[in-house]
């Protein structure tokens, strides 16, 4: 099992300040992590900060394992993500996207591949009970947090592992159960990495590790996002 982030917001939450001198300083050595930072590659992003999503837990872990500004995971299933993945879609942990989805979901995205539906974030569907965690308290109530990395329009759907899944299994479309729809939800200042979007989210009752999954559809564009959140319910 993953180690447990917290339970009410990950430990994984270094400043926002210091992750951003990271990024920059990282980005005015190495030309490719540039285009994290461009103007262009920020017009159209967003991920979980609470409950982490896999990209972004793991962009924290790096950070702080690493130093000069580079991404050093300690967590392993992070560390085998870089080795297979490069460090791409952790600097752009909030660009885990399918340009053209247009609402189609399942068909886009194949089952085994949801939490990296594209090449760039392909190491990120490893099948493994290692990857960093948030602790969530079973059938209550909590705000969920989505950083709002540029502002659009949109739905966010949000689904949970079924009772019986397990993260030694592969995550399918039939393992989801979706627990909230909610468009356009407030947007909020001061968040961890900057704005963000929030809404509560009635939790349903689970033991043990699960995976939140978020579908950001977007209503001016046929965009959408796609991010697993590995979380442990208590």
């Amino acid at each position: 099992m993953g180690t447990p982030t917290g339970t009410a917001r990950t430990s994984t939450r270094t400043s926002a300040a210091a992750r951003t001198a990271a990024l920059t300083a990282t980005a005015a050595l190495v030309g490719g992590v540039a285009l994290t930072v461009s103007p262009e590659a920020a017009e159209a992003h967003g991920a979980f900060t609470y409950p982490a999503s896999r990209t972004y837990a793991c962009y924290v872990n790096g950070l702080e394992g690493g130093s000069g500004g580079n991404v050093e995971p300690t967590n392993p299933a992070c560390a085998d993500a870089l080795a297979e993945g490069g460090s791409y879609p952790f600097w752009n942990w909030f660009g885990n996207l399918i340009s053209d989805a247009d609402g189609r979901h399942q068909e886009v995205v194949a089952d085994g591949e949801l939490c990296g539906p594209s090449d760039d974030f392909a190491a990120f569907n490893a099948v493994r009970d290692d990857w960093p965690t948030t602790a969530l308290p079973s059938g209550q109530t909590v705000e969920f947090h989505h950083n709002a990395w540029a502002h659009h329009p949109g739905t966010f759907f949000t689904y949970v592992t079924d009772a019986g899944w397990s993260p030694d299994s592969p995550l399918n479309w039939s393992d989801l159960e979706l627990i909230s729809e909610v468009t356009d939800p407030p947007l909020t200042e001061g968040g961890v990495e900057g704005a963000e979007y929030r809404w509560d989210v009635d939790l349903p009752e689970r033991s043990g590790q699960h995976i939140v999954y978020v579908v950001w559809e977007r209503s001016d564009s046929p965009e959408a996002f796609y991010n697993c959140s590995d979380v442990v319910f208590q």
